[in-house]
């Protein structure tokens, strides 16, 4: 059974062939990923329209390399096309739905709508001790090391994923495959749009998030240099610690007077909040620690904020107190709900550190932890296909291509 996974919720064009052999036997024939960020660069964020012309440009060009040979004279040598519905930007869902609907008539095979949330958290299946794929290019049409093996779900279930990007930030309870709760999400920013936002105010380029990764690992390559690292590192402020609501230009977010507690970025006496860390209920906010990353900023003289070493320790910190908010109530909502996993998808969870102190945090309490890999993270059309894979089996789809139509709210419970 061959599977065509077609992704344009945002501004990376995806299209992938995904084979499965057996029920939990699967090979990424395809994968191919066009990315529009030297497009909306300049803009420093996602124009929706703008976005839509170039998934138009995108897809015929996709196909043609994600299916070459596999594609026949009049019809598609694929069982059913499963394309992204929602949530996402409308001009784009509509874009990558119109092309889908229109190659499954003329192929006469089914369309399957899914779920964009879905298809970021099943990705994270793909990833365990049984799978190939971990060295696999995400831009790659060789067919060589990209096979994986879904576990039982007896060993894996119930979960508790993760979802955080440019454009969500959710915790869900996944009972089984295809069966979700939504138990937390951001009231306001999402986790990646925090980057983006905070690294447009440092001066550094979109997207924000591997931006300030990049110099939050030069700010820690010089605290171990410099023997710093060790003291200067800590998780998270206490209860009770200065908020981003207390915080002002005159007063901006620092240590409290008699802290002895050392700082993430000790050398510039930063110190930033960790938005609703300690609230009772599985909710984000970072729109906050925006406001908190400006006001900091803002207080410095203006020769100190632009140096390069006030840049790399803010950037370290603001990577840390973004991580140790999704950390502490990611844990706290597996240790609840009894979760066998932890997992985690959607583009900020390529970020190198949160993989790491979430993945040890998972061991700690003795979970699992599946992650997708670091190049299926971003959004592609194989994630797509997997998840329409699964609901193709389970009958999740109109008969009718026509009834589709995109959902830019969708949600996932």
């Amino acid at each position: 059974m061959r599977i065509l996974g077609i992704e344009t919720s945002c501004d990376d064009t995806g299209i992938a062939v995904l084979e499965a052999s057996k029920a939990s036997h699967f090979q990424i024939l395809s994968n191919v990923v066009a990315s529009q960020i030297a497009v909306h660069q300049k803009y420093g964020g996602v124009y929706p329209m703008l976005a839509k012309r170039e998934h138009l440009k995108n897809l015929p060009i996709a196909l043609e390399r994600a299916l070459g040979e596999m594609l026949g004279s009049n019809r598609l040598d694929i069982t059913a096309i499963a394309v992204t519905y929602g949530p996402g930007l409308s001009p784009c869902l509509w874009t990558g739905l119109n092309f889908a609907r229109d190659l499954a008539k003329k192929g006469g095979v089914p369309l399957v709508p899914v779920d964009h949330i879905e298809g970021h958290l099943l990705i994270a299946l793909a990833s365990n001790e049984k799978s190939k794929i971990q060295s696999a290019s995400w831009r790659t049409k060789s067919k060589t090391n990209l096979k994986f093996e879904i576990p039982n779900s007896k060993n894996i279930f119930p979960a508790v994923a993760l979802i955080v990007s440019g454009g969500h930030t959710q915790l869900v309870l996944v009972k089984d495959i295809g069966k979700y709760e939504m138990i937390g999400e951001t009231r306001d920013d999402a986790a990646g749009e925090c980057f983006d936002k905070t690294a447009r105010i440092l001066g550094l380029e979109y997207p924000g998030g591997p931006a300030i990764a990049e110099q939050a690992r030069l700010w820690s390559e010089d605290m171990l240099l410099s023997g710093k690292l060790s003291e200067a590192v800590w998780h998270g402020p206490a209860k009770g610690g200065q908020t981003a609501e207390s915080a002002t230009p005159e007063r901006p977010l620092g240590r409290k007077r008699g802290d002895s507690r050392k700082q993430h970025s000790e050398r510039h006496n930063i110190l930033l909040p960790r938005p609703m860390m300690y609230t009772k209920d599985y909710d984000f906010s970072f729109s906050g620690l925006k406001t908190a990353v400006l006001y900091a900023y803002q207080a410095r003289p203006k020769k100190e904020r632009e140096s390069k070493k006030y840049i790399q320790a803010m950037a370290a910190e603001i990577q840390q107190a973004i991580i140790d908010v999704l950390i502490h109530k990611t844990i706290r909502a597996a240790k609840e709900f009894g979760a066998k996993t932890i997992m985690m998808g959607g583009g900020v969870s390529a970020n190198d550190e949160l993989r790491k102190q979430l993945g040890q945090k998972a061991k700690d309490m003795n979970a699992k932890f599946l992650a997708p890999p670091k190049n299926l993270s971003t959004d592609n059309g194989a994630m797509i296909a997997l998840a329409g894979y699964f609901r193709y089996k389970a009958h999740k789809y109109p008969k009718n291509p026509d009834r589709i139509e995109a959902n830019p709210n969708l949600r996932i419970a």
